[in-house]
């Protein structure tokens, strides 16, 4: 791919004069970063078991302490719950897999699409690409972690197939993901 230069333009007069936090603004549009999701794996039960059941406890001691705002045993107790969810966290992290996805440039993820068409039958069920073929590009040009295709591809054909949905949707939901607000002017 050939490098290409990028321009930028002076933002225009008129809009300076008018606002003059336009330069600013624009500047913060152009640094803005893709969106990234993340997709954790942790296939040891135990670790998951230990770290769901810390965090229980402490949301039924916080509840307790919200009641009891002055008994010391309560604080206490909330302190070492709090331990224990942070024990359990770390043997978590440590046994985890964390796989990072980052949105594509719009005009790459409409020309991924546009290479990996429906098949007839898949157009007969409405659907615009072909899921198959377009799976492993998206993960693999999406992952942080430098996936390749064949190793996208191994996933989605050997793991079960909600795991295999999830790793697809990781790809595909960052390129979904939006941080704007309308808000109510």
């Amino acid at each position: 791919m050939p490098a290409t230069t990028k321009t930028t333009t002076a933002p225009p007069a008129a809009a300076v004069a008018k606002d003059a936090h336009w330069a600013a603004t624009q500047e913060r549009l152009r640094n803005r970063t893709r969106a990234t999701a993340k997709l954790t794996i942790c296939d040891d039960v135990e670790v998951r078991k230990d770290l769901d059941m810390a965090r229980y406890a402490l949301r039924r001691i916080e509840g307790e302490a919200a009641d009891r705002p002055d008994d010391q045993a309560v604080k206490d107790a909330v302190a070492a719950a709090k331990a224990d969810v942070e024990q359990a966290q770390a043997a978590f992290d440590e046994a985890a897999t964390v796989l990072t996805f980052q949105a594509l440039p719009r005009l790459e993820f409409e020309a991924l699409k546009k290479a990996h068409p429906a098949t007839e039958e898949q157009a007969e069920d409405d659907l615009e690409y072909n899921v198959e073929t377009l799976g492993p590009e998206l993960i693999s040009r999406s992952s942080l972690d430098g996936m390749p295709v064949e190793a996208a591809r191994e996933y989605l054909d050997t793991w079960s197939e909600a795991e295999a949905a999830e790793l697809f949707n990781a790809a595909w939901g960052v390129q979904q993901t939006t941080r704007m607000d309308l808000g109510k002017g």
